[in-house]
């Protein structure tokens, strides 16, 4: 399935800021440096193949709990359904 999505019109900075941050994650530094770790963003929880920025091909089984995160963003979403590439069913870990 390829997942379609976007902010509304008029969403505050921050939230635009925050929510890439918690769908892909975000490695985080301190000190200069010193200190690295990375923030755990939600599709790194589900196999996923990012096609372009919005655009998103997940697998039949996942797209529920994606569809279930990007409401509590209040995203616009679009659903399609498509016939993956062979390239991308190995991504995705579909036979």
């Amino acid at each position: 399935m390829v997942v379609v999505f976007y902010l509304p019109p008029n969403t505050p900075q921050p939230i635009r800021n925050k929510f890439p941050q918690k769908l892909y994650g975000q490695a985080v530094g301190s000190w200069g440096g010193k200190y690295q770790y990375r923030k755990v963003g939600f599709l790194e929880s589900i196999p996923y193949r990012k096609l372009y920025r919005g655009v998103i091909l997940v697998s039949d089984e996942d797209i529920g709990s994606l569809l279930d995160f990007l409401k509590e963003w209040d995203t616009i979403v679009e659903v399609r359904e498509i016939i993956p590439h062979e390239d991308d069913l190995k991504v995705l870990s579909i036979d």
